[in-house]
């Protein structure tokens, strides 16, 4: 089974759970590093259209 969680941890916890619930926690792990990148990336195109709107 290939596993590809993203610390040595996780990897061991996903090995023992088995293929689908693996899965759901690697899914869980990316949903939880994507969503504080979305927050920053919103932040810095509102702040990046607004100092082109005042030049």
């Amino acid at each position: 089974m290939v596993s590809k969680a993203q610390c040595s941890m996780c990897t061991k916890t996903a090995s023992q759970l088995g293929e689908k619930p693996a899965l759901g926690l690697n899914n869980g792990i990316l949903y939880l590093m994507l969503a504080p990148f979305a927050i920053i990336g919103v932040i810095a195109y509102r702040w990046w259209k607004s100092q082109g709107d005042s030049q």
